[in-house]
């Protein structure tokens, strides 16, 4: 426990930790939004569990409750989008189309903000659709339907997830605490109760049919949306920008080993080399904020 100590050591771990949450997703038998459910749902108790231990009361205000409704909202729909796209076009894919999120943070910065991107962020984007082509083919049409929803459910990923970012950012602006423990077990509970209610409403049962499942969902819980997420946020402001952007890059690429390790994804010389370029355009657009990581999947 010792190396715990370490903030490099935390980052790291807890990217790794959170690179299987597609894996956990991909191994239960139950609907996708009844997996995100589980996730948010085991994820708030772990969560909770840690504010009491550190004895933080909760204390946000009636601004930050009313923003974190919102960041729960785009949570929910993230995990809702992203577990379909898991099933569709494996873990390693959709992890790393979610990911795309740092361009849509960049491009929300430009309007927004009125931010000026650096020199490798603009390099970054041409960079990410051409690693992208390289990885799905050129001939769109002829792809499987399912193949080509997964896509699309992977980019919509990447586009509510930067919203979570974002609206979170907002509800923490005039926040005392430098980790946002408090504000992601909010949001995981109200996102907890969004999915059961979506799941009710698709007609899938929140039933867990076997012990092996419900191993899984709380592994899923406690270690995506709560040790893991503890690690990475509190070790991010005694690390440079460099190791939170290369902890940023270890989890997609992580997600995509399992993928190949577990799953037995077929990855050609060309898909190959296409993720290693979106990677390294994932990590160029990153570069600026450390921030960013924090949103580890």
């Amino acid at each position: 426990m010792r190396y715990l100590a370490n903030p490099t050591v935390r980052l790291f771990a807890g990217a790794a930790m959170i690179s299987f949450s597609p894996v956990w997703v991909k191994l239960v038998s139950v609907s996708p939004t009844t997996s995100g459910f589980y996730r948010v749902l085991f994820g708030s108790i772990a969560l909770a569990a840690y504010l009491l231990f550190k004895k933080q009361r909760l204390n946000l205000s009636t601004r930050a409750w009313t923003i974190l409704i919102g960041a729960s909202i785009f949570f929910a729909l993230d995990l809702w989008f992203w577990h379909r796209s898991i099933n569709y076009i494996g873990p390693g894919l959709a992890t790393l189309l979610a990911n795309f999120q740092v361009f849509i943070m960049m491009f929300a910065g430009i309007i927004l903000l009125h931010q000026v991107p650096r020199l490798t962020q603009v390099i970054a984007v041409p960079l990410a659709l051409a690693g992208l082509a390289m990885i799905v083919g050129l001939d769109w049409r002829n792809l499987p339907q399912d193949y080509r929803l997964g896509v699309i459910f992977g980019l919509l990923t990447a586009v509510v997830y930067a919203g979570y970012l974002l609206t979170l950012r907002e509800a923490r602006r005039d926040s005392e605490h430098p980790i946002p423990i408090r504000e992601v077990a909010v949001v995981s509970a109200f996102s907890a109760t969004m999915l059961g209610l979506s799941a009710m409403i698709e007609g899938h049962s929140l039933a867990i049919p076997n012990v092996q499942d419900a191993v899984w969902l709380i592994v899923y819980g406690i270690f995506s949306q709560g040790i893991g997420v503890i690690l990475i946020a509190s070790s991010l402001r005694q690390v440079s920008t460099t190791e939170a952007g290369l902890a940023l890059l270890l989890q997609p690429t992580l997600s995509f080993v399992w993928d190949v390790l577990f799953f037995a994804r077929p990855m050609t010389a060309t898909e190959t080399a296409g993720a290693a370029i979106a990677l390294i355009a994932i990590y160029l657009g990153s570069r600026p904020s450390s921030k960013q990581a924090q949103g580890a999947r």
